[in-house]
């Protein structure tokens, strides 16, 4: 039906006769010659029609916003002063002598032509009309591009794609399975995939040797923001290659990728930094760069204080006692401040204490703070030193269990690198590697996987049993812009250390061989030293088109609470069906 797509035209086609077909973006009726912005998924091409031809200008007359047409006409210069630079059409216009009505369009319920703000809700239950927006389609294009890049390189090195099922099994770590019902097996059910992480092993148990997969996984997790109950990895496990190997293949992927779909060049190599290290300055594990704002650990110099807030911590094994500089930040009014320490207060800090730096050069003289009078002068001399204060800087106090001061205080470090503008343009990748390999659950008494219970340590059984605490996982995180957009490790490859973590984490024998016999008994027969990592990309896609949520970047997304408003979906069944399946429901009183 179409010679052209309408966003391809230029003044290569000129006095060129085309087909054209698309939605009508915008009518214009000035003077007697109407103007159709005619789109569809490459953009828009201006089509003019005028009363020489009055059964094509009739039409013209008639159609709106959102119509489907096709269009024949002549290629021709805009006439000079009616260009428009910002169009890839902008030179160049089409004299409509034939029109179409291929379909009519009721009045769509947002418009589709205008970046106006539309509730998200209608957004997605409509969003095959969302998805006609410029900005959308160009979204989904550079999703096509990651996809396409990414699949070319891996299959340059030699990697096979390869399915894994979708019907599962359910397994006792991560979030919670969504399960599926077995109507030729009673009383058993299958589960959707959180990831691929057994079979993928299994394949290189297998000797597939490097292996890929573009994959929809499953998560029925609590609800968050920005998570989604099923989102796309690119998921990638080698044999043979040890984690230098591994990272510095990956990194040159992701290097290629930026300068392939959108012409930005990475660092080489990416920087690297231990988990303690990222912790320590930034309390977060996967931190953004761009904030050029750090912690600063001032325990030791509080401990003999009489002010218990800081004290207190200071002399707890499991407490935290940090300094956070803000340059210039002595501008900053009172409610400012208050409004400040309301926001640390969300992640469970009791207070926020700060030093004005009026003056640096005069001492405590220079300083303003309500805490001034609980501290000593050489510790405040001390800390003055090691925050590198400035006249006119602010400094920030975080003092609590150091899990409570790192998410505040991690979180408040973010928060004043965005409202004071202190983020600096451009791409900023880090791995983070040298993770703890368990972290201790106070409520459960007992040790989590900080990873998954597949990740190798980095120390032998013997060490691994006597101080589980302390042993650190073969494990590396990707962060790109404060953003974790892929992790991995490599795995554990011989039975009994396999056993010993699961016995670390209070998997017993009997369920460990329930769960996962069938990895414990492949692992026997002769598993290659391996590992991998997942990317999701979702988040890449996000990070790379400047979306705010990884729902810009899907294309049927559900909402935070997991519903889909397109097809009012999830849904209840019919009592046949339940009855095939041998469930009945529990109603609620």
């Amino acid at each position: 039906m179409r010679s052209h797509y309408c966003g391809e035209l230029n003044e290569t086609h000129l006095d060129q006769e085309v087909d054209l077909c698309g939605w009508v973006h915008r009518r214009r009726d000035h003077g007697g010659v109407i103007f159709i912005d005619l789109r569809d998924r490459e953009g828009l091409a201006q089509v003019v029609f005028d009363p020489d031809r009055p059964e094509a200008f009739a039409l013209a007359e008639s159609v709106r916003s959102e119509y489907v047409l096709k269009v024949h006409g002549k290629v021709r210069r805009r006439p000079a002063g009616t260009e428009n630079s910002n169009m890839p059409t902008g030179a160049v216009e089409i004299l409509g002598t034939e029109l179409e009505i291929l379909n009519e369009a009721e009045t769509p319920p947002f418009p589709v032509e205008s970046e106006i703000e539309v509730n998200e809700e209608t957004r997605l239950r409509y969003r095959y009309i969302d998805l006609r927006r410029p900005l959308m389609q160009q979204r989904m294009r550079i999703r096509r591009d990651v996809t396409r890049f990414l699949r070319n390189f891996l299959d340059h090195q030699g990697f096979y794609e390869v399915e894994t099922p979708f019907l599962t099994k359910a397994t006792p770590e991560g979030a919670r399975d969504y399960l599926v019902p077995s109507r030729t097996h009673e009383n058993a059910f299958f589960a959707l995939p959180q990831s691929p992480q057994l079979f993928k092993q299994l394949l290189m148990i297998s000797g597939m040797d490097r292996y890929y997969q573009v994959v929809r996984c499953f998560r029925d997790e609590d609800l968050r923001a920005d998570r989604q109950p099923e989102f796309t990895q690119l998921d990638i496990e080698t044999s043979f290659l040890n984690e230098d190997q591994i990272m510095g293949l990956m990194e040159a992927m992701i290097r290629g990728l930026f300068v392939e779909v959108l012409k930005e060049p990475l660092p080489n190599p990416f920087p690297r930094m231990s988990y303690a290290e990222a912790m320590r300055r930034f309390a977060s594990d996967k931190p953004d760069l761009r904030i050029p704002l750090e912690l600063v650990d001032v325990a030791d110099l509080l401990k003999d204080v009489d002010f218990k807030v800081f004290a207190g911590p200071a002399n707890d094994p499991d407490g935290r006692v940090v300094a956070l500089k803000l340059p210039g930040g002595c501008e900053m009014s009172r409610k400012e401040i208050d409004e400040l320490t309301q926001f640390v207060g969300i992640y469970g800090a009791k207070g926020l204490a700060y030093v004005k730096v009026n003056d640096r050069t005069a001492g405590l003289e220079g300083l303003q703070s309500p805490i001034l009078k609980f501290l000593p002068e050489e510790a405040v001399r001390v800390i003055l030193e090691r925050t590198e204060a400035k006249t006119g800087d602010l400094i920030f106090f975080g003092a609590d269990k150091a899990r409570i001061v790192n998410e505040a205080m991690g979180a408040l470090r973010v928060k004043l690198g965005h409202d004071r503008g202190l983020v600096e343009r451009g791409w900023k990748p880090l791995w983070v590697t040298d993770f703890p390999m368990f972290e201790w659950d106070e409520k459960s008494q007992r040790w989590f996987a900080l990873h998954h219970p597949f990740t190798a340590p980095n120390c032998d059984e013997q060490t691994l049993l006597a101080n589980p605490g302390q042993a650190l996982s073969r494990a590396y995180d990707m962060v790109l812009n404060g953003t974790e957009i892929g992790g991995g490790s490599i795995r554990i490859h011989q039975t009994d250390m396999q056993s010993q973590v699961f016995e670390l984490l209070g998997i017993g024998e009997e369920e460990a061989q329930q769960k996962f016999g069938f990895l414990l008994t492949a692992l026997k027969y002769g598993a290659p030293p391996h590992g991998g990592l997942a990317f999701g990309l979702d988040r890449l896609v996000m990070l790379m088109t400047g979306a705010h949520s990884i729902r810009e970047v899907m294309a049927f997304p559900k909402t935070q609470s997991a519903w889909c408003p397109l097809i009012d979906a999830p849904a209840p069944v019919s009592d046949l069906q339940l009855r095939e399946l041998g469930i009945r429901l529990r109603h609620p009183s």
